[in-house]
């Protein structure tokens, strides 16, 4: 899963599915007391740093935009956020949650040297960058994992399957093969 600044961690692992969650900014940005004036921080700064700077900051607004929450849930899960192309780890499927990330994504996939030619789908689902869409966006995601890991052959039924999740939806799919 991977989103611009990386702040939300999604339902995932919560399903059995082995997820890792990333940023492909090159900041974690969170909401500030105006969408002009956001929290920036490094990618080096822990979970646990950026939450003790917006308590300190203020507690009483960043606990009602949720902010707050959503960084100790994944604190939780991790120390820090990660950059995706700082890894160098293969998957199997990136999912991505905005087409500006997805570009990212290939972007990076493609400038890396060939070397296994093991292929990874990259998929992405627009998905408006609020809770209650994030959350809808999750349980979508989820069950499109559930489906893609029930194929039988998911390099040859993957076209079909979003293309129906696409029509279930009503949301556009992207996807690309890139090759590691």
């Amino acid at each position: 899963m991977s989103c611009v600044s990386h702040v939300s961690l999604s339902l995932h692992s919560k399903r059995g599915f082995d997820v890792r969650s990333f940023g492909t900014g090159t900041h974690v940005k969170l909401p500030g007391p105006a969408p002009d004036k956001p929290n920036i921080y490094d990618f080096k700064t822990t979970y646990e740093q950026m939450y003790n700077d917006l308590v300190r900051k203020d507690k009483e607004l960043y606990t009602q935009n949720g902010i707050l929450h959503m960084l100790d849930r994944n604190k939780r899960i991790k120390t820090r956020p990660e950059r995706f192309q700082s890894c160098k780890e293969q998957f199997d499927l990136v999912i991505t949650c905005e087409e500006r990330v997805y570009d990212q994504v290939l972007e990076d996939l493609n400038s890396r040297e060939q070397e296994s030619l093991q292929p990874v789908h990259v998929i992405n689902v627009d998905i408006q960058d609020n809770h209650e869409e994030a959350t809808l966006g999750a349980f979508l995601i989820c069950e499109l994992c559930q489906c893609i890991q029930h194929t039988d052959d998911m390099e040859n039924e993957m076209d079909e399957l979003l293309q129906e999740f696409e029509e279930k939806s009503q949301r556009p799919f992207l996807h690309t093969v890139c090759f590691y």
